[in-house]
């Protein structure tokens, strides 16, 4: 699956526009603060329901504006969209023509995956930017992940008021209740990790094959080394009876599921601490990419990749290297650049103009027609 088309009303800086996309290579040419990271914040929202640079969703609105709306049309001609209202909070999810509750239900039917500046926090952001990366991955291809995680949640919850609850009254009936609920919670965590354990091992495979492209002398050095949130060495339930105290003082779970880590290894050292910074986004490339294929290739929907601004931190060999990559990928790319000059490796690789370029400035979406060495100067409004 690809976009065929986005149309925006209010959104962020941008004036209302309507981008036909191509469904192999789109290219958004602009300044900063011109619009380009607005127009994939656009499609990451209505793909997760969220930004990837705000928590407050009506910040989302353009200025001196009380409303916004996203939309896209597929190539399977299937139209997902969604309209929030400031004044009332609302929140209209619509999926060819039929109203949801849910936002997770257009995550279903489109895949985004992303790479931003921010990405960097998959390295320094500590575990939760790891394990959200990976939970984000197995919603899309792992079926009974999402409804194990909610089951998981419910229970960590009444766990962790039981421990709270415990260390107040030391009272028998509490202590059964929380006995049993560590029983659920053990039962829940043991069948998550298998799962992930498998999704990671999955990945690993995938990663090598993109390594081999963007980072070839590093591929054998590198490691993955999944932490299921316990020891390996005790069961869950030894783990839990002998911290009993332990939590009781912290007041919630301090071993399980919730706990897990990814960790990327250089030579067994913490990767951000090896490479530079512009392998360091290679590998977040490679990574990113290997989510990527392993979507395309088990789930029905194929997925749509972002990458925002690829020039930063990439010198040319690592553009050319991340063309060839690109051009291994069985998906819809779309890119932003600051300079024209940085995309020359994608524009050579795309014989007979296999792409779309589009120059944003104030808001506004132009289409642009560049020739074989630079950008002429014909530009066609959407």
């Amino acid at each position: 699956m690809s976009v065929d088309k986005l149309i925006t009303q209010n959104f962020r800086n941008l004036d209302s526009v309507s981008i036909n996309f191509h469904p192999r290579l789109n290219f958004f040419i602009g300044d900063n603060g011109s619009g380009k990271s607005s127009l994939l914040e656009a499609l990451f929202f209505l793909g997760h329901g969220k930004s990837f640079r705000t928590t407050k969703v009506d910040s989302l609105a353009r200025h001196e504006t009380n409303s916004f709306v996203v939309s896209v049309r597929d190539s399977n001609d299937h139209q997902l969209g969604l309209s929030r209202d400031l004044t009332s909070g609302l929140t209209n999810i619509k999926i060819d023509g039929q109203r949801y509750n849910r936002l997770s239900v257009l995550a279903k039917n489109i895949a985004i995956q992303i790479v931003t500046p921010e990405s960097f926090k998959l390295f320094f952001g500590g575990p939760k930017e790891r394990r959200r990366f990976i939970d984000l991955g197995m919603f899309h291809v792992k079926h009974d992940f999402s409804t194990l995680w909610k089951s998981f949640n419910r229970v960590l919850k009444q766990r962790n008021a039981s421990i709270r609850l415990d260390d107040r009254t030391k009272s028998v009936n509490n202590n059964s209740m929380l006995s049993y609920w560590t029983e659920q919670f053990c039962q829940l965590s043991i069948e998550l990790s298998t799962l992930r354990a498998s999704y990671v091992s999955e990945i690993i495979s995938e990663l090598n094959c993109w390594l081999a492209i963007l980072l070839p002398s590093l591929k054998e050095r590198v490691t993955v080394q999944y932490l299921q949130g316990w020891s390996q060495k005790n069961t869950l339930i030894d783990v839990l009876t002998s911290n009993q105290e332990r939590e009781a003082s912290f007041g919630y779970s301090l071993y399980g599921a919730h706990k897990f880590d990814v960790k990327f290894l250089l030579d067994k050292k913490a990767i951000e601490t090896e490479l530079s910074r512009g392998q360091q986004k290679l590998f977040l490339l490679a990574l990113t990419f290997a989510q990527t294929s392993f979507i395309a290739r088990v789930k029905r929907v194929k997925p749509i990749l972002l990458i925002d601004d690829i020039g930063a931190e990439l010198d040319s060999n690592s553009r050319t290297a991340l063309s060839k990559a690109i051009d291994e990928l069985d998906c819809q790319v779309i890119i932003t650049a600051i300079e024209s000059s940085v995309l020359q490796p994608f524009l050579g690789a795309c014989e007979d103009r296999k792409y779309s370029m589009f120059h944003v400035k104030h808001g506004k979406v132009l289409e642009i027609y560049p020739d074989d060495s630079e950008f002429n100067k014909s530009e066609k409004a959407m």
